[in-house]
């Protein structure tokens, strides 16, 4: 299979990129810099003259928090850029795959999204993500979005990607707990959204580690007791205490019908893909942390 991925500088493009190359696809792995998915010209060009039969996109701008001030560039890479790919995609009948997030949901439902429940974004972040997702289902019926959350992994820059280094090097955290969701190991995500893309069925999925989801509290107590790591010290606060600019939905948890329909394997359970990367920590002897 010959695949591009966008945004393979990210959490997630870094593992797929990886993936895909251990299951011998032919790579094209482009970061920002590379390829700015937001201007179609480029896009189109690059597409045409390159010719995948699949493309990833994992770009994005992710800083929930500083998308509420800029509302350009929010639109302009999460939804602009998917829409350009979906139209290059097109134009060279390639499967474009693309990434959007948890955050579509208001938070108010008990128990979990399914693609059957309706989106109600909060923040710009979110509101942006969503506006993506309509304008690639306009602008390439052949596509794949795939909605996934609470993302942790090697390289992530978030809480739950550092929360056990932070720990280790002895530094104050602060867990929340009242904000709910599925967390998803990012190896697992670029797992399955290869085999989405080998499947090549549009729709939208929600690709989400399985389990009955987590705070951020009591994912990192759970990263913690798998590291042994029984000193490290988690206050918990609630989400109003942080007073942050982007409002956040209080329970993001996701559930897929379609995958169930077409077969596909539950991934493993969110702890399992926790001890996997404590385990890749560990063995990489990352007990060194980077406070972000």
């Amino acid at each position: 299979m010959k695949i591009l991925i966008t945004g393979s500088g990210g959490l997630v493009g870094r593992a797929l990129t990886e993936h895909c190359r251990n299951n011998e696809d032919e790579v094209i792995a482009l970061t920002r810099a590379e390829l700015d998915i937001s201007d179609a010209e480029q896009v189109t060009g690059y597409l045409e003259e390159n010719r995948p039969q699949v493309v990833v996109n994992c770009a994005a701008w992710t800083d929930v928090d500083a998308c509420e001030s800029d509302l350009d560039r929010c639109y302009r890479v999460n939804a602009t850029g998917p829409a350009n790919l979906a139209s290059a995609c097109h134009s060279v009948s390639a499967l474009l795959v693309t990434i959007s997030t948890d955050y579509v949901f208001d938070g108010t439902k008990d128990g979990f999204y399914t693609q059957r429940d309706n989106p109600n974004p909060l923040s710009v972040y979110a509101k942006a993500k969503l506006e993506g997702e309509r304008r690639v289902q306009l602008n390439n019926a052949n596509s794949i979005i795939v909605r996934t959350g609470f993302i942790f992994g090697p390289g992530g820059r978030n809480f739950l990607s550092n929360v056990v280094q932070l720990a280790q090097a002895g530094k104050h955290l602060k867990g929340i707990v009242d904000a709910w969701g599925t967390p998803t190991y990012s190896i697992h995500l670029a797992r399955r959204l290869r085999e989405l893309a080998l499947l090549a069925l549009p729709g939208v999925f929600h690709i989400v580690n399985s389990g009955d989801g987590a705070s951020f509290e009591s994912f990192a107590r759970e990263g913690l007791r798998i590291a042994n790591c029984p000193g490290g010290y988690i206050e918990p606060v609630t989400m109003a205490s942080l007073e942050r600019p982007a409002p956040r939905p209080r329970n993001s948890k996701l559930e897929c019908l379609l995958s169930k329909a077409i077969g596909l394997e539950p991934l493993p359970q969110w702890q399992e893909g926790l001890r996997q990367y404590v385990d890749h920590l560990q063995a990489e002897g990352t007990g060194r942390a980077e406070v972000f």
